[in-house]
């Protein structure tokens, strides 16, 4: 059995503490919080218990889960590698260029730190990429995307081309502000009609292999019942468009198929009611949702196990770097609108 502390209080962090309820057999978790109120909240809201010192745990934590807030991951995760405890960062690893770099230092140094990107596990993504790297549609050639927003979407048009950390690339962008009606939130539907100016960044990404993206997304598509989410690959035998898989045979008949989001093997000690519930009643429409979330959170840390006993990284730091550092070109693409944004080498990128 693993045993995680979580460290942090917010929306993100009580995920960990819910999934360690969901599967007692395979997780110990407890809280790490700043302040006693916090920890009640805690308590109260997952069931786990909660502490506001290290030294109170009940138990020695095979890795720390990092959750805190964006600007304080890198520094937080850098306290416990200190301690000697393994990492589970919350995304992005770092938001600074020197946060990137000093994780890379310390992994150099023996520090085990794995990124909590979780969405190229969701059932139905892991089941397109899978077509990809199988060669059912052929070479990847574009991907479009506007599903998922900054480092989350870099983690998914790497996957979705074949790029490795380190291919150069330039961008061009721009950010939209558009107004929008409010339909949908983490509790409930809106309905009163309530008007919000939301931003929509467009980024072109031309990598050196000659493979493009485009990168269009605005906050509001996470939850609203009135703007959609979409993903497609383009290749030179077919194409992955959101939950279908279009492509040519080897007699060069086309093919048309919809994606089948199943839990591989190892994964099976993972499916609960909930998440047969949702493959049952799929929707041809892309779209992220708690179910989900949690079943791709807990393979991450169901592989912890073999990781820190020297097996592959679940998600490894190099990537969750470069991830990071694609979140802050397009970041700069969007405030320059239209001027080039090229990459530079990083530490972590191989020679």
């Amino acid at each position: 059995m693993l045993k995680y502390v979580i460290v942090g209080s917010g929306y993100r962090a009580e995920y960990f503490g819910r999934i360690a309820g969901t599967y007692p057999d395979l997780f110990t978790a407890a809280y790490l919080c700043r302040s006693e109120e916090k920890a009640a909240l805690m308590r109260a809201h997952t069931g786990r218990e909660a502490f506001t010192s290290a030294d109170a745990l009940p138990f020695r934590p095979d890795f720390a889960i990092i959750a805190v807030d964006r600007p304080h991951v890198a520094d937080v995760a850098e306290t416990w590698l200190g301690r000697g405890i393994p990492v589970v960062t919350e995304t992005p690893v770092g938001d600074t260029l020197p946060k990137l770099s000093a994780l890379w230092t310390h992994a150099g140094r023996g520090g085990k730190i794995v990124c909590c990107e979780q969405y190229h596990r969701y059932p139905i993504l892991a089941a397109g990429l899978d077509a990809v790297r199988r060669g059912m549609i052929g070479s990847p050639s574009s991907v479009y995307i506007s599903f998922l927003h900054d480092y989350h979407a870099a983690s998914m048009i790497r996957r979705c081309l074949n790029i490795e950390p380190g291919e150069p690339f330039v961008m061009h962008g721009i950010r939209q502000i558009n107004p929008v009606v409010e339909s949908d939130s983490r509790y409930g539907a809106i309905l009163d009609g309530r008007m919000q100016n939301t931003a929509r960044d467009m980024v072109h990404i031309s990598f050196a292999s000659g493979r493009e993206a485009i990168y269009d997304f605005a906050p509001v598509q996470y939850r609203s019942f009135i703007r959609s989410r979409h993903l497609t690959v383009r290749a030179d035998r077919g194409e992955w468009s959101d939950t279908q898989l279009l492509y040519l045979n080897a007699e060069n008949h086309p093919v048309r198929v919809s994606l089948t989001p199943e839990i591989p093997d190892r994964y099976h000690c993972l499916d609960t009611q909930a998440l047969r519930d949702r493959r049952r009643n799929w929707c041809a429409e892309l779209a992220p949702d708690t179910v989900q979330d949690e079943y791709a959170i807990a393979t991450i840390l169901l592989d912890m196990e073999a990781f820190l006993f020297g097996g592959p990284s679940p998600y490894p730091l190099a990537d969750a770097l470069e991830d990071a550092y694609f979140w802050l070109c397009i970041n700069r693409a969007v405030a320059s609108p239209w001027q080039e944004i090229r990459s530079e080498k990083m530490p972590w990128h191989s020679v």
